[in-house]
């Protein structure tokens, strides 16, 4: 049973010319520029493109969601499933009031800022029922209750009393998107719906918004720079770029033939498993006719001129020699303390890795497998509880921080948002001379200016970006920014976590592309995490996979994403989308099978 009426003959959206100009201190800013869509009913309209190129504004406008500072013209029609239509653009807030949530409905990118934490789940959907019409509190519960277990959250009966704190990344998302579907809204407009979550998660998310509009009949607006997502669940196609729009097509059509160069530039973008570090990973020889492959250890070139030896076999047993590596991790615990005299809370159990100079190492898995507490223990903000982690020769076991000192240095870290990691209140110049100053290798700002314009160089910005404050710059400039700062210090070892991960594919490409060319320069070994199998390839010479801190398959990159032994890193690969929608389909199939099994 569905809870959808008969699909409407009119489209659920359509755009006409619509212009959108911001008003700034300066001149104007034209971010739409009289553009005009269909959203026909129950299609997956994808819309694509870059940062700035006016595709989340698109989608603010298709709900009245813009500032003040925006003047709208042109036309913007949204349609009921009984046929009642609203101009966005000329409708007073009462009637966009009516309209949104049970008209249209936002998925918005990030649950957790969607999500109010004060609130239960249940209570932040029963609001959205009650605001738009007469519902008693039982029968506004039950509904909640049905939807909670539509979108899949276990045992909705108990959970629907539940924080958002504590629900999972995926399953926030899933209650986001309960909240757009129970007022029965006929289109859902879905801003980056999957960007923060991890392959297997979005495999599941993208699933469920299948079933919005099989199920529930609904129309959806997908905004997404993930052209694998596009692949997966896309009926047509929009691509813009600065405000407009430069193609347009169904998706299968769009992927085997775009006709802009952008579109081709977009899609020539996207990192490819398979690919992998040119030149750095020898390929398995081919047997002979007749017989099976050599089970034998196979030998690759890492980075720094070193061999790297596959240990799938065994993945909790090194079989390579340690001496001299960076990193070596014996049966190595990493938790976090107890609270009220309770025993630490292990997050990483006995894990055995290391990680040679010279040496790009990928830590991939789910969120909770233990990849990011296993990068801050490495720098000693983790507590190694049992085994043993070395780290530049220093044991980081029982370490107290005032011996971190010197290890300092040595250690550069990018972190996944950089937007959160700079001062605000400093210009990038001086963040950049921050740990220059902090370690003694500059008196002030001014006399590191000469170092802060070498970083700048190296990481392919002006330097008078150095004067400006970090909001003035756009995501894959900070991110590059927050590269240089890494590497101020000259580093043996960098630890990156996750830099990739919100960054356009044009802009992911570049900063891909300029880390393995600095890291080739530069010589510095590398802790390199991950959920996108696609990024490890590019930049790894060996993969680790966790899950729920257990090592589940270690070896060459070639060898892992080519030839997985080990049934969780299959269902991964299976999980992530290529940006093919024929080869799409064929994994989707695949990983469904694999989780069946």
């Amino acid at each position: 049973m569905t809870l959808h009426n008969a699909a409407p003959a009119a489209a659920p959206a359509e755009i006409t010319d619509l212009r959108v100009t911001f008003a700034t201190d300066g001149a104007p800013v034209e971010a739409v520029k009289g553009i005009s869509l269909t959203a026909h009913a129950g299609e997956v309209l994808a819309i694509v493109g870059e940062s700035g190129s006016g595709k989340t504004v698109t989608a603010n406008a298709l709900l009245g969601l813009l500032p003040e500072t925006a003047l709208m013209s042109g036309a913007v029609v949204v349609r009921s499933r009984s046929g009642d239509e609203t101009d966005v653009v000329h409708a007073d807030p009462s009637a966009l009031r009516g309209m949104r949530g049970s008209d249209a409905a936002m998925v918005f990118q990030e649950p957790s800022t969607a999500l109010n934490p004060v609130y239960t789940v249940g209570w932040q959907i029963i609001e959205g029922l009650r605001a738009h019409g007469r519902i008693g509190k039982k029968e506004a519960r039950e509904r909640a209750v049905d939807m909670l277990r539509r979108v899949g959250i276990p045992d909705p009966e108990h959970r629907i009393d539940d924080y958002p704190h504590q629900f999972s990344g995926g399953q926030k998302q899933r209650i986001v998107i309960a909240m757009a579907l129970v007022l029965n809204a006929g289109l859902i407009i879905a801003d980056e719906p999957t960007t923060a979550l991890d392959v297997t998660v979005q495999a599941e998310i993208l699933d469920l918004l299948r079933v919005c509009r099989d199920e529930f009949g609904a129309t959806i607006v997908l905004i997404t720079h993930n052209m694998g997502v596009v692949a997966d669940l896309a009926d047509r196609v929009i691509v813009m770029y600065r405000g407009d729009i430069v193609e347009q097509a169904p998706v299968r059509e769009l992927f085997a033939s775009p006709r802009e160069q952008y579109t081709r530039d977009l899609l020539a973008a996207v990192p490819h498993v398979g690919h992998g570090k040119s030149g750095l990973v020898a390929p398995a020889l081919p047997a002979a006719p007749g017989e099976e492959p050599a089970a034998e250890p196979v030998v690759a070139v890492s980075s720094s001129g070193g061999a790297v030896v596959d240990d799938r076999a065994d993945p909790a047993v090194s079989m390579r020699d340690t001496t001299g590596h960076l990193i070596v991790a014996e049966q190595a615990q990493i938790g976090y303390p107890g609270r009220f005299g309770r025993g630490a809370v292990v997050a990483v159990h006995g894990v055995d890795f290391s990680v040679a100079p010279g040496e790009v190492v990928g830590l991939v898995g789910e969120s909770g497998s233990g990849k990011t507490t296993i990068g801050r223990a490495v720098v000693g903000l983790t507590k190694v509880v049992e085994g043993s982690l070395r780290v530049l020769g220093h044991e980081m076991r029982d370490v107290k921080q005032r011996s971190l000192g010197p290890l300092r240095p040595e250690i550069g870290f990018v972190f996944q948002d950089p937007a959160t990691s700079f001062n605000p209140l400093l210009t990038i110049a001086e963040c950049l001379a921050e740990p220059l100053i902090v370690h003694g290798r500059a008196a002030s700002a001014s006399a590191a200016r000469t170092r802060v314009d070498e970083l700048l160089d190296a990481v392919q910005l002006p330097a008078s970006f150095g004067d400006r404050y970090p909001h003035e710059l756009s995501g894959g400039q900070r991110q590059r920014a927050s590269l240089a700062r890494a590497l101020a210090l000259d580093p043996k070892l960098l630890i990156a976590d996750e830099p990739t991960s919100a960054l356009d594919v044009s802009v992911q490409a570049t900063v891909l592309e300029l880390f393995v060319e600095l890291q080739r320069e530069l010589g510095f070994a590398s802790l390199f995490i991950s959920h996108d199998l696609a990024v490890i390839d590019a930049v790894s010479d060996r993969i680790i996979v966790l899950q729920q801190g257990r090592i589940k398959e270690q070896g060459t990159t070639a060898q892992v994403l080519g030839n997985p032994t080990n049934q969780y890193t299959q269902e991964l690969l299976a999980a992530l989308p290529v940006p093919d929608p024929v080869e799409q389909a064929a994994r989707r199939e695949r990983a469904r099978e694999l989780r069946g099994a």
